[in-house]
Formats: C-alpha cells, sequence, structure tokens
C-alpha cells in the first residue's frame, strides 16, 4: 500500500450530515512522513518505467554537411529521489512535491555523413534537477469509498547531461545543442502521467476500506463520513459515523453522540476516538436484535458449585417451592429490558444493565411451571484493549441489585437469593459475554493495514487508541 492510500483513507469525502461523529481519526504529521516513505518506493518503481521513444532527425553541421542522427534503445538504469514531501493544504487537500530528484539513462547513438560514414556507440545520460509538483483529489464513488486523482500536476528538468562513448568531438557538440531539448521535452511528458498512474494505482486497494465493517451475522459499523475532513498544516482529523446498525436494517438509536475532542497528542502516527455513542449503538443493536437473553440451566452450573440449580437448592430460601416442586431442576431466563448503558470515565468503562430472571419449575414432562420474576439492576467493569485490528473487551461484577418482579410462591425475601444469584452471572452469564467480546469489533482500515504499538486509554465520553501503522 502506498502513500496515497494510507493519506486518503483519513480523506475520505462524503455528503455533509452536520451530526457529531461517534468516532474521530487523526492522522499526525509523524503519520504523514510514514505515508511519503512509503509512497515514494512506489512513485519511483513508476519512474523507472518511462520510455524514451527514438529521436532521429538531420542538421548541417559546418566543414561536415548533412549530419543524420539517431538516438535509440533508451532505458533507466536508476532513479534517485532525495528530496520530497506531502503536506496538508489547509481546506483543500494534500500537495505532493519532489525537487532534486535524478534519472540515469544509457542508449545507442548512429550518426551518418558524407553519404558513405556511419559512427555508432552509446552515450549515458543524467537528468538533474527534476522535480515535480502534483495535487491529489478525492471523490467518493457509489459505494461510499474514495476514488483518487490527479487533477494538476507539473514536471521541471533542470538539466540533461550526454556522455558518448566512441565519436569524434563535434559529436558532443551536436547532441548537446540539439538532442539535449528533445530529450528534456521527451521526458517531461512521461514524468507526469506516471506520477498519475502511481496516485490512481491505489484505488484498488481503497476498495476494501471497511466502510461497513460487518461484526457477526447479526451487526455491523458505519464508518462512514459525517462532514469533510479538516485539514491543518499538521494534521489530517476526520469524523466518521461510527455506529452499529443491524445488517440490512438500518435503524437510528433514540440518541445521539456527545461532542468530543482529540487530545493535542503525536508522538503516534494516528489516534483514533471511539466515543461511548458507538458503544452505546451496539448495546442498542443486539438488544433490538433478541440475543441479549440467556438460559440458564444446572448443567451450565459449574460441578464444583455448591449451589445447584433445583427446587431443593431454591427451596432452602423459598421454602414453598420445596414443597410444591419437589425433585426437579430449575431454569433460569436472563432478559434485559433495555439496552445496556455504556459509560466512559477516565481509566474506567462500566456497563449498566437492567432486566429480569425469571424462574421456572422444570417438570418430567419438561413443561416450565413459572416461579418467580425478579427485576435486576447490574453493573460490570470493561477492560478494553486492542487485537490486531479489533478492539477486544473483557468484563468483570461491580454490583448485582435484586428487586422483587412477581411470585408465583409466596412473598420471600429476595436478598436470600444473592448468592445463587450471583454465582448464576460470575459462573455461567459473565463468561458467555466475555466469550462474545474476546471477538472483537473492527476498526476502521484497508486490508493490508497493520498496528503497531498500540496504546489504548479510557478517557471521559470516548476510548482513545493511539497507534503506529504498518502496511
Amino acid at each position: 500500500m502506498s502513500l496515497f492510500s494510507w493519506i486518503i483513507v483519513v480523506l475520505l469525502i462524503a455528503t455533509t450530515s452536520g451530526v457529531n461523529p461517534g468516532v474521530k481519526v487523526r492522522l499526525t504529521a509523524k503519520g504523514l512522513e510514514y505515508g511519503r516513505q512509503v509512497g515514494m518506493a512506489a512513485i519511483q518503481q513508476n519512474l523507472r518505467t518511462i520510455k524514451i521513444p527514438d529521436i532521429s532527425g538531420k542538421k548541417r553541421i559546418s566543414r561536415i554537411g548533412k549530419v543524420k542522427y539517431r538516438l535509440s534503445n533508451m532505458r533507466i538504469l536508476n532513479v534517485e529521489l532525495p528530496k520530497s514531501a506531502v503536506d496538508p493544504v489547509p481546506g483543500t487537500g494534500v500537495r505532493l512535491a519532489m525537487s532534486n530528484a535524478k534519472i540515469s539513462m544509457r542508449g545507442n547513438w548512429r550518426v551518418k555523413f558524407f553519404r558513405i560514414i556511419r559512427k555508432s556507440g552509446s552515450f549515458d545520460l543524467n537528468v538533474d534537477r527534476l522535480g515535480v509538483s502534483a495535487n491529489i483529489a478525492i471523490k467518493s464513488d457509489s459505494t461510499g469509498r474514495p476514488v483518487v486523482s490527479t487533477p494538476s500536476c507539473s514536471a521541471s528538468v533542470g538539466s540533461v547531461r550526454v556522455k558518448f562513448r566512441g565519436g569524434a568531438s563535434w559529436l558532443y557538440n551536436l547532441f548537446n545543442k540539439f538532442i539535449n531539448k528533445a530529450l528534456r521535452k521527451a521526458m517531461q511528458k512521461q514524468i507526469c502521467p506516471l506520477v498519475s498512474r502511481a496516485i490512481s494505482g491505489v484505488n484498488p486497494q481503497l476498495q476494501t476500506l471497511n466502510v461497513l465493517a460487518k461484526v457477526d451475522k447479526l451487526a455491523e459499523i458505519d464508518y462512514s463520513m459525517t462532514s469533510s475532513p479538516t485539514i491543518s498544516k499538521s494534521s489530517i482529523d476526520l469524523n466518521m459515523k461510527g455506529e452499529f446498525y443491524n445488517i440490512g436494517r438500518h435503524q437510528e438509536p433514540p440518541f445521539s453522540p456527545a461532542a468530543f475532542s482529540l487530545p493535542p497528542q503525536v508522538n503516534k502516527m494516528a489516534y483514533i476516538g471511539m466515543s461511548a455513542f458507538t458503544a452505546n449503538s451496539a448495546g442498542f443493536v443486539y438488544n433490538r436484535a433478541g440475543i441479549l437473553t440467556l438460559n440458564i440451566t444446572d448443567d451450565m452450573i459449574p460441578k464444583s458449585s455448591p449451589i445447584r440449580l433445583n427446587t431443593r437448592a431454591l427451596g432452602t430460601f423459598i421454602p414453598e417451592i420445596a414443597r410444591r416442586f419437589p425433585g426437579l431442576l430449575v431454569k433460569m431466563v436472563v432478559k434485559t429490558a433495555k439496552p445496556p448503558v455504556i459509560t466512559f470515565q477516565p481509566n474506567n468503562a462500566t456497563v449498566q444493565t437492567i432486566g429480569t430472571i425469571t424462574a421456572f419449575a422444570i417438570q418430567r414432562n419438561t413443561t416450565l411451571s413459572p416461579l418467580f420474576v425478579l427485576n435486576i439492576d447490574t453493573s460490570v467493569s470493561a477492560k478494553l484493549s486492542i487485537n490486531g485490528m479489533k478492539v477486544v473487551g473483557k468484563v468483570s461484577l461491580n454490583r448485582l441489585d435484586l428487586t422483587m418482579g412477581t411470585s408465583s410462591v409466596g412473598q420471600f425475601q429476595v436478598r436470600a437469593l444473592d448468592n445463587i444469584l450471583e454465582i448464576v452471572l460470575r459462573a455461567v452469564i459473565i463468561p458467555l459475554v466475555n466469550v462474545k467480546l474476546s471477538g472483537g469489533y473492527p476498526l476502521p482500515a484497508t486490508g493490508k493495514m497493520k498496528l503497531m504499538n498500540t496504546d489504548l486509554q479510557i478517557l471521559k465520553d470516548y476510548v482513545l487508541i493511539g497507534t503506529d501503522v504498518q502496511f
């Protein structure tokens, strides 16, 4: 992947919607410098393909007469790009500039004069002070991905020096006076199309940009832009929607992202801010899909646990259960009543869930007899980290509050069930949640992008990911 695909990823221009973003990305000066280094290799490779057509003609030389000449088989030996820069242009885009570039070539020469005299040999050609300036333009295609082009490019050749092998001194004058201009013109005609080809050559790679990043069979994340990028002299910022959706059924949640700003950090190539809105939109999607429901049975409780999910264990605290339903297993259905709420505070991510636990006695004919319904309010802490190109998480229980909903077995002290339900949470529900979270949630990226030296901080209302990038 070249310089341009790295830069264009952060310059994806989409329709401005005027809403706050859920995700922000900043490309720093360090990131631009890395992109320049990567991109110069691609441009250098393209410049090696310069093809100079054969040059021939006739010229009258004093004391010699009419001379026919021909330069042929000119080929590139080396391309040096010692000085280059890629600079954000505030409010517009990106400018690529190269100066003091050098190209060395070799070819064959041949002359004919006095009608019968022929001379030939080889020559070395050195192009010095080659300069290129190009502007990069970006537009979106029908899929919302960027397409790049070069609306303007200029190239200049400072000097062309030719060294002939074989022949008399008048040959030098002939080629220096009449061929130098033709060579310069031929090279200048080739350079900009080749630079433009290097830029447009990243379009297939840009097609891998995960504008809609699939998470699983139910959900995807929308990374389309909410506004045009903010371009300063030292960085490029972009605002992305950063919202989870049910696949094929996009519905906005009843809440909106709050405004947040990335701190002025420059140690990494890029910074990604993921707001609490993004996390909460995931909770909205999964709750709407109806998958935040778990059926817990005794076989899911660790064998080492002294407390079982059966009427005997529950009957210890609620005697009516043991009396009416002796010797039966118990099923508990845990269901969210509303989407979970995720909050970010410095160094702390908390998830609060409100739902119900419904207990049933499993009759021997497998029918379910309702026992009670409890309202449950839980709080868990989340540890977040980066694994590859994904954010992964792991939760642990903070607090469990229970209140009575309805009961088919008479009144009882709800607190008496705290131990049983805490075991269910710690031994079954939280491990299942952690398995899901370990699968991770994709970050905005292209197919060949790899994160390096990644740090993750939890700040107020968002998570900040600082990273270097490798392609």
